[in-house]
């Protein structure tokens, strides 16, 4: 009997788990660039002195969705979407480099170029510095340029380019920061095949409705493993009662 109580209590924990998973990602359905968190069940044959006739079922991360999300005009100077595979990097504050599909862009107090965050954006010499009284534009290929607004007639002046990339999706891994980094921890190569949209979001492409409907079947998969417990616990108390009237 304590087998099924085992059995079925490392089965609720992991639907707990994965329960975890589709929570986070329904959190994330508004979350610009956001790539879907993707959780599977496996069964471990349990390993002991007898025949492996029980398994238990074991919830792991597999990786991440990365199908394009839905692209939203948004008309803002300093929004950029990236078309089709690709990346954005970013500078973190340990000096690393990790890469994200979220390009709502601001300038900080010092005038560089940041996400929404505060983490430096990449250019292909480091960080791209913006003088004031200029009008920001990004070009399709990630080439920064400002138009001076004090002088007449304007000049157009070259800042940098954003450093885009697009490495193996298999070689991505998702950090605890929503940030995808190289699994080797090594930078990637700029890829000049990435292009970007202008004044426009990549939104989220979490399928609300997928999760939703998985979100209810974990919950009753969790019900009946907790039903399972409930008969555990009946059929000892059953048994308790005939051994004690013997």
């Amino acid at each position: 009997m304590d087998r099924m109580i085992y059995t079925a209590m490392t089965g609720a924990k992991h639907v707990m788990e994965k329960q975890a998973t589709t929570s986070h990602n329904l959190a994330n359905a508004t979350t610009n660039g956001f790539r879907a968190q993707l959780d599977t069940f496996r069964a471990v044959p349990v390993q002991g002195a007898d025949l492996a006739t029980r398994a238990f079922v074991v919830d792991s991360t597999v990786g991440a969705d990365f199908r394009a999300g839905p692209i939203q005009q948004t008309g803002r100077e300093l929004d950029v979407a990236v078309q089709g595979q690709g990346w954005i990097a970013v500078q973190l504050e340990d000096g690393a480099e990790a890469y994200t599909r979220n390009g709502s862009l601001k300038l900080s107090e010092n005038g560089i170029l940041q996400t929404q965050s505060g983490l430096n954006v990449l250019g292909d010499g480091g960080p791209i510095s913006v003088p004031p009284d200029v009008a920001l534009a990004i070009a399709k290929d990630g080439t920064v340029s400002a138009v001076s607004t004090a002088t007449k007639p304007a000049v157009n002046t070259v800042l940098g380019r954003i450093k885009l990339v697009n490495p193996e999706q298999a070689e991505l891994v998702r950090g605890d920061d929503g940030l995808f980094r190289l699994k080797s921890g090594e930078p990637a190569d700029a890829a000049e095949n990435v292009a970007l949209i202008g004044a426009s979001l990549e939104g989220s492409n979490v399928n609300v409705v997928d999760e939703m409907v998985n979100m209810i079947s974990l919950a009753r998969q969790f019900e009946m493993h907790m039903n399972l417990l409930k008969n555990a616990e009946n059929n000892a108390n059953k048994a308790a009662q005939l051994l004690s009237l013997s």
